[in-house]
């Protein structure tokens, strides 16, 4: 049956306060993955980029999970949650204020390092947080539980999203356009190009060491706060070989992975460039930054919607009908030209708003909780799909057109072929459900 009732408490009692305070983190490093999409566009113009070498911002940003993801878990698994949190929140502070610095010599490249160190931090908090949070209640509701508190994450989005597109892209004057809708910059002389860059670089760098700062008074309370460690009720060193077997020979976590890695790469794609896919049809960069906030409140609600779904669908069910219907919708941000098609763009973040939370809950069901935390390293390392497909969606826009069609629509036939592995993935899980 795909129907089911699920009775089993949320989330106990004893662990409100750490839920509560855990999810926040969610919150925290959605707002960093947010602000950080409308960068790539930013760059591109103001470092005269190609748009594959300005999304290099994602493959830095994303690379420092693949990075760190797995010294994370090892850490954790030797230590505690609460000490791997503290290392993130740390290496969170140091990578936003090193902007300061990166700002300062005007290079892409050293904004591109201080992207990366910042997400050792996320790797760290992510690697953390996840688990922790499936952890904090019955296994039957932990999907479940992780879909709530994944909820909060699209809230620190749409904070991240508006500053970018209130405060960011609205004061770059790099932007500045013509009456035929043209950037002029590219056009200026190199003196004025150099007292824009420095002014625009600015502009850039205060959001992120705003942020480091509140990220320092998070810090703080998560110092003076206990927070449980239950990846074993035994502190021991555990046997990571024997771990790395299990999850090995655990056919749907290995899937789960491969699932992980391809819908992070389309969700990165789908944001990053809907600037791109707006400009083609001569929307400026801060209007092209609302369309990007309609798609996380959609995004928003779909997380919401989907955590009270789970009540009476099992995860496998709706993974596959979400997953059918981004695929869908993708198909229409390809063949459609104009405004429906930017419309269908804006409308795969609902559908994508389910999977994050379902994949990783999904491919963690059957593994132990001795080999949770490693297991879920290897499903915050495949978030390193954001880093490696952006770049080649890049290349393909930087053809201009393909085939008399725009390459930006061709482009996300990548993000619809990602779309397509998720729904298999969630077929087989699906399956495997109904048997029970």
């Amino acid at each position: 049956m795909d129907r089911m009732t699920n009775k089993s408490k949320l989330i106990d009692k004893r662990y409100l306060l750490p839920f509560v305070l855990v999810t926040s983190l969610f919150a925290l490093w959605g707002f960093a993955n947010d602000i950080t999409n409308p960068m790539v566009a930013a760059f591109q113009t103001l470092m005269e980029l190609p748009a594959s070498e300005a999304a290099l911002v994602q493959f830095a940003f994303y690379g420092g999970y693949a990075t760190m993801a797995v010294p994370a878990a090892l850490f954790i698994r030797r230590y505690s949650y609460k000490r791997g949190i503290l290392i993130g929140l740390g290496l969170y502070a140091t990578g936003a204020f090193l902007f300061i610095p990166a700002a300062a010599q005007q290079s892409f490249a050293f904004f591109c390092v201080s992207l990366y160190i910042l997400t050792f931090g996320l790797a760290f908090l992510e690697t953390t947080a996840n688990p922790l949070i499936l952890s904090l209640g019955s296994k039957e509701t932990a999907t479940r539980r992780l879909n709530l508190a994944q909820a909060f994450n699209p809230i620190g989005s749409l904070l991240g999203m508006s500053v970018a597109s209130l405060v960011v892209l609205p004061g770059l004057l790099s932007d500045k356009r013509n009456e035929a809708g043209e950037i002029i910059y590219n056009s200026l002389p190199v003196a004025e190009k150099a007292l824009i860059r420095e002014h625009d670089l600015a502009v850039i760098r205060d959001p992120y060491v705003a942020l480091g700062i509140v990220v320092l008074i998070i810090f703080v309370v998560f110092f003076c706060v206990v927070i449980p460690n239950l990846q074993g009720e035994r502190n021991v060193r555990a046997n990571n070989k024997a771990t790395l077997k299990n999850l090995w020979n655990n056919k749907r976590y290995r899937f789960g992975v491969v699932a992980q890695m391809f819908y992070v790469a389309a969700q990165i794609m789908v944001w990053t460039f809907i600037i791109q896919y707006a400009d083609n049809l001569g929307i400026n960069k801060a209007m092209a930054q609302n369309y990007n906030i309609c798609a996380m409140v959609l995004f928003l609600c779909g997380r919401f919607a989907t955590t009270v779904l789970m009540r009476y669908f099992k995860s496998g069910t709706l993974l596959t009908v979400f997953g059918i219907c981004a695929t869908l919708a993708s198909l229409g941000a390809i063949v459609i030209v104009g405004m429906p098609g930017l419309y269908c763009l804006i409308a795969i973040s609902f559908f994508m708003s389910l999977m994050f939370p379902t994949i990783y809950g999904i491919a963690l069901e059957n593994v132990s909780r001795e080999d949770t935390a490693l297991g879920a390293a290897f499903l915050v390392m495949a978030i390193v799909g954001g880093a490696l497909m952006p770049p080649l969606q890049g290349l393909i826009i930087d053809a201009g057109t393909i085939a008399g069609m725009p390459a930006v629509n061709v482009s996300y036939g990548l993000p619809m072929i990602c779309f397509i592995i998720v729904t298999v993935f969630a077929l087989g899980c699906r399956q495997a459900q109904q048997k029970k």
